[in-house]
């Protein structure tokens, strides 16, 4: 679905009445995957109260993530970290409930979108749901540059579900999935910092793959890919409709793309 038809659809959602007779929900458990996350915790599991049951599945937090999560009413479990597809399996494989639902720490749930599921659940046609994002960058709200409606496969009907791949994880799922409407809101990229500090990880994990595939870079990819990511942030998602915002977000994103090739020329060259 593309950035226009998903800003559409989401334009045109009708509220949703929760008192319309239909069946009793099935049990809904929200799941939030923590390492360190003592400064968001709190705000994430006051937002998912609309769920049967908060579940912190936590990699063994150096902070106080674990003891604010308890304090907060959240149950807790204990996972050692290998890779993020592992983590979410794990998760899933701890958790006895019809349905979860998988939130990041830095993000925040809304009545209105628990309003949404509770419905949606109550047909139980659709095995997984993907749900829109509005994500926060540098505390901006971001609608271009591909960050809207950023949807992420993240309700899930137990026993349908496998994740892969260690890095940007992939959900296979067996079954329908629909789009929900209501967005999850997102807190990401706290300040220029935090953003170069990830794509930097990105960037070496994305050129492995690259290498991995044996693609090498020729002489003109420098030049071509950058300018041709810029574009595609810029022009074609819209990023411009964010203003400056928008052009820079397009410039790092632009400089990164860059990098990533310059990496994988480096790694060919070491072997």
């Amino acid at each position: 679905m593309s950035d226009e038809q998903g800003a559409a659809q989401l334009s045109g959602v009708e509220s949703i009445d929760t008192n319309s007779g239909t069946q009793s929900s099935p049990m809904l458990t929200a799941i939030i995957l923590t390492y360190n996350e003592e400064a968001n915790i709190v705000d994430c599991i006051e937002s998912l109260r609309w769920t049967d049951r908060v579940v912190v599945v936590d990699c063994y937090s150096e902070d106080k993530t674990v003891e604010i999560a308890q304090a907060a009413g959240a149950e807790l479990k204990s996972v050692a970290f290998e890779n993020f597809a592992q983590q979410r399996n794990a998760a899933l494989d701890l958790i006895e409930s019809d349905w979860v639902f998988f939130v990041d720490a830095d993000e925040r749930g809304s009545d209105v979108l628990g309003e949404e599921i509770r419905l949606r659940l109550s047909k139980q046609k659709e095995v997984a749901w993907y749900v829109p994002r509005h994500n926060y960058i540098f505390g901006k709200l971001t609608l271009g540059a591909g960050w809207f409606p950023d949807y992420q496969l993240r309700l899930f009907r137990r026993g349908f579900v496998q994740y892969e791949r260690p890095v940007h994880e992939v959900a296979v799922v067996d079954g329908a999935i629909g789009y929900l409407s209501h967005p999850l809101i997102h807190h990401n990229y706290l300040n220029p910092d935090h953003f170069h500090e990830k794509q930097r990880f990105y960037t070496e994990y994305d050129a492995s793959v690259l290498k991995e595939q044996g693609i090498h870079p020729k002489p003109y990819t420098y030049l071509t890919q950058p300018l041709r990511q810029f574009w595609w942030r810029f022009v074609v998602l819209r990023g411009y409709r964010d203003g400056f915002h928008g052009l820079r977000l397009s410039l790092y994103l632009c400089y990164y793309e860059w990098l990533k090739y310059r990496k994988l020329n480096r790694m060919w060259h070491r072997g």
